[in-house]
Formats: C-alpha cells, structure tokens, sequence
C-alpha cells in the first residue's frame, strides 16, 4: 500500500488515527502493530511469514545475548543472527542476480526459481540489525516484549521506505510518548508536503523522465539527454524525500519522533557534504555500525580510504543487485577519497567563485551518478554520459517532446526552487505573521485538494524506492 494512494488516504490512514486515538494508552502499541501488519499484508501477504521470521530471530538471539557476559559468546550470537538476517536479505535480494553473473560467466544454464524480493526488506533488515548491535554494545537492554520489538521492526511510517529508525533512538518512545494535539497537526502538514512533493513533482517529471530514459541512446539529442538527467535528479528527490517527509509526519500523528533524512542535498558543495544531506538515515546507520567498527579515520590515511571505500561499495550494494549499483558506489566512493586526501571540508572555501565551482563540481559528479543509478545498464549509462556531454553526437535526428510540456515546466521549475532552503526560509519567516500563517495554511489543504485530484485522474504514481 503506497501513502501516495486514495486506499490509503481516505480509508486506512483515517480509520487507524481514528483508532489509535480513541483507544487507552496500554493498547495503542497493539493498535499499531496490528495496523503495521496489514499495511504490510495488503500489498504482499505471502511475504508476512519472512517478516515474523525475521522478528523471531533478533528477539530470540537478543534475548540470548543478554544472557551472557562473555564476550566470546555475544559474538558468536551476534554473528549468528546477523547471518540470518543476511540470509534473508541475499537470497530474496540477490539470488536473480548471483545466478544470471554465474551464467554469463561461466557459460551456463542454470535455470532456478525466479525469486520476488518482499518490499521493504532492505529496510527492516538493516533495522532489526541496528537492535542486535546495540544489544551487543549495552547500548540498550534486549526487548523482553516481543510485540514491542515486532513494533520497531514493522511499523508502518517507515517500513518500506524509511528513514531507517535505529533502535537506541526510539526504544524509549516505544515505552512511552505522548500523543500532542499540536503534533498531530504539525505531522498532517508535514503529510501534505510530502505528498504534493511526490504526486504534484516527482510524478509529473517521472513521466518524462520514463520516456527519454526507454529511448535508445542512439535516437536522443544532447540537450533530451541533459532535460532527462536533470529530471530524474528531481524525481528522484522529490520522490523519496516526499515519502520520508510523509513518513516523519505519520510518526508525529502517532507520538514518535523520526530523525531527517534529507536536508536540502542539492546545495553541497562537495561529495562528503552531499552524503550528509542525503538519505542522512542510510549514512549514520553505515557510519555507525559499518565504518566506525572498521577503524572509522583512526588507523591512518590508508585504512580511512579503505574503510570508505568498502562503505560506499556497501552503500552501492544495498541500494539494489546490479553491477550499476555497484558501480554507482564506487563512484562516490573514489570523490569521497579524493575529497579526503585534498583536505576538503578542513577549510571554508571563502570565495564565491571557489564555492560556486564547488557547487558545480558537486552537481555534476551527483547527476552523473544518477544517471547510472536510472539506466537500465552500465553499458546504457556510459553511452548516456557520452550523449550528455556531446561525445556522442547525433546531429540530425528527429525531435521529440517526451511528454515535455506546461505542467512539467511547472514541476521542474517548482522542483529546481524547493531543492534549496530559499522557500523554506520565506515560509518559516511568514509563519510568525498571523495573517500569513492562515494563508500557508490554506495553501496546504489547496496542495492536498490538487494531489488528490491528480491520484483520481491517473493511475501512474509510481515509487522509486520500493526496488529497494
């Protein structure tokens, strides 16, 4: 079930609130780990099984764990149970891939299952692992309630999309959190925003965006190359950052307070800067449980090259099993590296001129990497860069619109605005004003009016992140 869905809208979102709201405080949690479970169910029942599995055993080998003082054996469960979840993450994620590379590479046949990955898998893996390790560390004592770990792991604001929730940050609001009046509005205005910036922008560029991207390179003149990259950078921030901002108020609505996961990405002014704006959820849970258990920077330059290398080829892996994931990794991986060797981010650049060229510097590595994140190979990607920056020239072949027109000039004008803090700024300003306040409110329900019109009328609303 997508929150970007009239199902979900006019139907489960209101009847849950309603419940949740009418119910005792000692019942809310069942409330919502009833509601988690057929969010999840609706769209895939069979893969509910997957999911209970996966709680059963982080209950377990926490619970386990905490049994013991020896470290020796806290590890041996830890790794026992991380292995699990890893097993459930390859195979549901990585088995098409392993096979199809076994047959390319070594000339066979072999014909097997093809097997379908359960949505949202990337994510409550990753949290359900964020539990053990801090179990492991002392960090948090084990979840002796076993509804309340299945909560964590499967509650529906940010089950298949995030922001990834670790568990040390919210274990307390599990226990106990107050439902605000005040918040619950504030979490339905934050709902709003990102459902127009998904509907109104990200769909409205995905459709042109879908169209250049299925043309092959050979049909696409430089400039569609540039308007399709372009595009797709928005979508796809619009897109996913739209959703985490409907997922952040959803928490709201219900007591729990979800960090950020995007602060304006587009305005870094260097790769490192990037990733700190960027899924911020996705970068300190690697930072936290994969970079800094490898040695982090304190090992000495090389090492911190590796360790970063290894996180963001992690990175490029967890994003999806394709090599132009992985390549997408190693991408940002040699900037970061270059940036650290230079002595980036040490020193304020003071210029203007030195900081716009950063910007530009920034933008370009990013859309470039965008590209091979969209394509649908690397060999795709490469021949698409190429076009992009005129190596290849196909001078003299027919034009296309693409779908180009009025309302996506709209949307990609609107989407170029909203990526900087500038509107925010403004509406932050305006909203200790009375008067204009009443007015950012009205235009809030005008945005939810026409997103829900523009669900009615089409039937596209796609979600980039649920390949994930």
């Amino acid at each position: 079930m997508l929150f970007s869905s009239m199902t979900f809208l006019f139907v489960f979102m209101p009847l849950v609130i309603t419940v949740y709201g009418l119910s005792k405080r000692e019942i809310r949690n069942y409330v919502l780990l009833v509601a988690s479970i057929i969010f999840y169910a609706w769209g895939e029942p069979r893969y509910l099984a997957i999911m209970i599995l996966t709680i059963l055993v982080n209950y377990v080998g926490a619970i386990e764990m905490a049994r013991f003082y020896n470290k020796t054996k806290r590890k041996l469960i830890l790794a026992a149970t991380i292995g699990v979840d890893l097993s459930f993450l390859v195979y549901f994620k990585y088995f098409n891939f392993i096979v199809d590379n076994i047959n390319g590479w070594f000339q066979t046949s072999l014909d097997v299952i093809d097997v379908i990955m359960p949505i949202g898998i990337s994510f409550y893996t990753f949290q359900a692992m964020s539990y053990l390790i801090d179990v492991y560390r002392r960090e948090v004592k084990a979840q002796k309630d076993i509804y309340k770990l299945a909560l964590y792991i499967v509650l529906f604001p940010q089950l298949v999309a995030g922001p990834i929730v670790k568990y040390h940050d919210v274990c307390e609001q599990i226990d106990k959190r107050e439902v605000r009046f005040a918040n619950v509005i504030i979490g339905f205005k934050r709902f709003i925003m990102g459902l127009a910036k998904k509907v109104l922008i990200a769909n409205t560029l995905a459709v042109v965006v879908d169209n250049i991207f299925a043309q092959s390179t050979d049909m696409l003149r430089q400039g569609d190359a540039i308007i399709g990259a372009i595009a797709y950078t928005l979508q796809l921030y619009f897109d996913f950052s739209g959703y985490s901002d409907m997922a952040i108020g959803l928490g709201l609505m219900f007591g729990f307070k979800f960090m950020e996961n995007f602060n304006y990405p587009y305005i870094s002014k260097s790769i490192t800067e990037f990733w700190r704006r960027w899924h911020i959820s996705l970068s300190t849970w690697f930072k936290q449980y994969l970079y800094i258990p490898l040695g982090g920077n304190r090992r000495g330059k090389l090492r911190t090259y590796v360790n970063l290398f290894v996180v963001f080829l992690a990175t490029g892996v967890w994003h999806g099993a394709d090599w132009a994931f992985v390549v997408w990794g190693i991408w940002h991986a040699v900037f970061i590296i270059m940036e650290k060797a230079l002595g980036w981010g040490k020193d304020e650049v003071r210029t203007w001129y030195g900081r716009a060229l950063r910007h530009v510097y920034a933008l370009i590595v990013v859309v470039v990497g965008w590209v091979m994140f969209r394509a649908s190979s690397l060999g795709y990607a490469w021949e698409y860069i190429q076009v992009m920056f005129g190596i290849i020239d196909n001078h003299g072949i027919p034009k296309f619109d693409y779908g180009i027109n009025v309302k996506f000039a709209l949307a990609l004008g609107c989407g170029l605005l909203l990526s900087m803090p500038l509107m925010r700024n403004i509406l932050n300003v305006a909203y200790e004003r009375k008067v204009l306040r009443g007015a950012i409110n009205v235009w809030l329900f005008v945005l939810l009016f026409l997103s829900t019109i523009s669900l009615a009328a089409s039937t596209y609303n796609p979600f980039i992140y649920f390949r994930f």
